[in-house]
């Protein structure tokens, strides 16, 4: 696919976006998780993945039962690797039914050398916290 037509595909891919993207979205928006900036359906060479933080060049792929032959997904992570990124997979019903823990699991890829151990996945908001 040349890079115009990549584009189009990307663009009509976010109007039909999967219920359980749409709800990984809702959080990664706006630089919702700990101000990490995420792009959707964003082409990278080839290809077009689902949500991609470029500052940290992590990919992340949420998978339905079409993404049933896993070798296939594996050589592709292995060319996205090629690209310099990293790549972490999520099926479906995890993000719907466990949306919590698949925040978790990003925050500590984009974070892996953290000291803290993530709490939560959403930073404070204005006003929050212990007074002195």
């Amino acid at each position: 696919m040349r890079t115009g037509a990549n584009t189009r595909h990307a663009r009509s891919l976010r109007r039909e976006m999967t219920e359980a993207e749409h709800k990984l979205w809702n959080h990664l928006r706006r630089k919702q998780l700990s101000g990490y900036h995420f792009r959707r359906q964003h082409p990278v060479g080839p290809f077009i993945v689902d949500f991609i933080c470029l500052e940290s060049k992590l990919v992340i792929e949420v998978d339905g039962s079409q993404h049933g032959n896993q070798s296939i997904d594996s050589e592709r992570d292995d060319m996205l690797k090629e690209f310099g990124v990293r790549v972490l997979r999520f099926w479906n019903n995890d993000v719907v039914q466990r949306i919590d823990d698949v925040l978790n699991e990003i925050l500590n890829a984009l974070t892996p050398n953290s000291p803290h151990p993530p709490c939560g996945y959403l930073p404070p908001q204005a006003g929050e916290g212990v007074k002195a």
